[in-house]
């Protein structure tokens, strides 16, 4: 199947390569936000990390004093205006079902942050600075997003990235030649795959790493490691969450996977109970972009959260300091 989808595939990658080209030249118009703007987007469709780095890169900034905003697309939420605000300093103000999964993740995480959503991205940025006033806003899966100027560009990249194909042959949104707008790359693979990468874009590439904080309620409290867990998920490499958790627990005692950004309905969820008390589980546990999603369940539930960290973090916040300072007004 994929050898017959590779011509199409082909012509995806081309008129992706004319729509960044045409960004490039001016053709089309781009827009600018009076604040710094730190993209964080990706080459696939999903797993490669890139909302842990934004989580990671928020809160480097906050934590340095500067006025942060994370502004998404709000990828399967219902809102369709200019700007929603998900959380500002007041708390959380909307649910996953009109800012979609993803922001609504990163408004819990990241408290004292704005998290805004909307289809355009310059809009989102402009409301929230005649509300909020001017701040450092990152782009959450903005690589693509070229209508947007920005100060800093990010990419995150998987190992599976690096072999693979343009849609529908692959899983590619453009081909890897599209890593040149990139002002630094974040690979999640290991040190052989990240030197050969780094070898064809020299002083760019730092390598990607996912830290497991462990077992946690959903009223934000640790939890120790359950000894049966039952897992459930949605997202886009549940394996590597299946592989987070066996190597923390003595037995999974099973597994229910759905796709990407799934909404949970009660059958789903009755179903996964069901699962769950004939296999003998103790817990269910789930990822913390699911944990968003699922209605409340009759058997314990834990949520295994992840962080995001690379191996030069030091550069890594020079960078995102130095652009969060290249115009005047930030403090």
């Amino acid at each position: 199947m994929t050898s017959l989808l590779s011509p199409l595939g082909a012509l995806y990658g081309a008129a992706a390569r004319a729509r960044a080209a045409a960004y490039g030249r001016g053709w089309l118009p781009r827009a600018r936000l009076a604040g710094p703007v730190i993209s964080v987007g990706n080459l696939s469709v999903g797993g490669s990390g890139k909302t842990p780095v934004v989580a990671l890169l928020a809160a480097m900034l906050r934590d340095a004093g500067r006025p942060v905003a994370v502004l998404s697309r709000g990828y399967r939420g219902s809102f369709r205006g200019d700007c929603l605000v998900v959380a500002d300093a007041e708390g959380v103000h909307a649910g996953p079902e009109a800012a979609g999964d993803e922001p609504v993740m990163l408004a819990r995480s990241l408290p004292g942050v704005v998290v805004a959503v909307g289809r355009r991205r310059d809009r989102v940025g402009r409301a929230v600075e005649a509300r909020y006033g001017q701040r450092v806003h990152v782009l959450d899966d903005g690589f693509q997003h070229l209508r947007l100027q920005r100060d800093l560009d990010l990419v995150c990249l998987s190992a599976h990235d690096l072999g693979d194909r343009p849609l529908p042959a692959g899983r590619l949104r453009e081909p890897r030649a599209a890593l040149a707008r990139a002002d630094l790359i974040l690979l999640d693979a290991d040190e052989a795959a990240r030197s050969a990468l780094a070898a064809k874009h020299p002083g760019r590439v730092l390598r990607l790493r996912r830290r497991v904080l462990g077992f946690f309620g959903l009223d934000g409290a640790e939890r120790p490691a359950p000894a049966r867990p039952f897992l459930l998920s949605g997202i886009a490499r549940p394996e590597r969450f299946h592989d987070d958790v066996s190597s923390r627990v003595e037995h999974v005692s099973g597994t229910a996977v759905f796709a990407d950004h799934h909404a949970y309905r009660p059958a789903d969820v009755a179903g996964a109970e069901s699962r769950a008390r004939e296999a003998g589980a103790d817990a269910i546990v789930t990822t913390a972009k699911d944990a968003v999603r699922l209605p409340p369940l009759s058997v314990p539930v834990l949520v295994l959260r992840v962080a995001a960290e690379v191996d030069d973090e030091v550069l890594l916040r020079e960078r995102v300091l130095r652009a969060a300072e290249r115009r005047r007004g930030v403090r």
